[in-house]
């Protein structure tokens, strides 16, 4: 999603406005080129400003990070933890089905991964290489865009932790080792959806969770059917 161009930087745009543009471009640029190939004078050149104007409205390119991840970052964090809740809470979730919006709702154990999608691709839209900025591997060690960034991926960790393992508990499966997979499992599953999304903009969150809802079902049905000891065979989600 390229942001074009523009002369938002010139005389007469207010502050706010150009502090919006100039994060919207940092975004992008550091979402899609990493921390360490980001260019701040192709940041600048984006909005329509100065290298200088960057500096003087955020400072290093370190703290024009952190501005940038700290929403981004946050949002994540509080919509994966609602849908989580939200799936915790009802006796069926009220997620995409594959056959539409108006398809009966899949039960809680199934929603709730499908809750948690659908929650990130809507966060995410508009901005959807800002995923990135949260598990960004070149940022300086030491930093604070770095610890704020560990401090994002912990929370989304538990939260997944806790969420596939609650699935397996509900299910008679308590085996830490079986639920420590299957969070490896779901956050791997999680980033492949969004990469792929990222190169499909065509596709709305609601239509991309339809189609986990889809792909979810298919995969359910390949499963064997269950056994002693066995999880049922339907797709197991988690929080994040």
């Amino acid at each position: 999603m390229a942001t074009p161009p523009s002369r938002a930087g010139t005389k007469g745009v207010p502050r706010a406005r150009r502090e919006e543009q100039i994060l919207a471009a940092a975004t992008e640029e550091f979402g899609s080129r990493g921390y360490a190939a980001a260019s701040l004078p192709a940041v600048a050149a984006r909005v329509g400003v100065t290298k200088t104007l960057l500096h003087q409205y955020f400072g290093a390119k370190q703290d024009l990070y952190l501005a940038c991840l700290t929403p981004v970052g946050d949002r994540l964090v509080a919509v994966i933890r609602a849908a989580v809740a939200e799936g915790a809470a009802a006796p069926s979730a009220t997620a995409p089905s594959a056959a539409g919006p108006s398809a009966a709702a899949p039960p809680a154990a199934a929603g709730t991964p499908l809750l948690v999608l659908r929650a990130i691709f809507t966060a995410l839209e508009g901005r959807r290489e800002a995923w990135f900025l949260v598990y960004e591997t070149s940022l300086p060690p030491d930093s604070e865009a770095a610890r704020r960034a560990a401090e994002y991926r912990a929370a989304v960790n538990r939260l997944a932790a806790d969420g596939t393992a609650g699935l397996l508990a509900a299910a008679g499966h308590e085996d830490p080792l079986d639920a420590d997979a299957l969070n490896h499992v779901w956050q791997g599953l999680v980033a492949t959806l969004v990469r792929w999304w990222i190169k499909h903009p065509d596709q709305s969150p609601d239509a991309m969770a339809r189609r986990c809802a889809r792909l979810f079902a298919v995969a359910a049905a390949l499963a064997p059917a269950a056994a002693d000891g066995d999880v049922p065979g339907n797709l197991p989600g988690g929080a994040g």
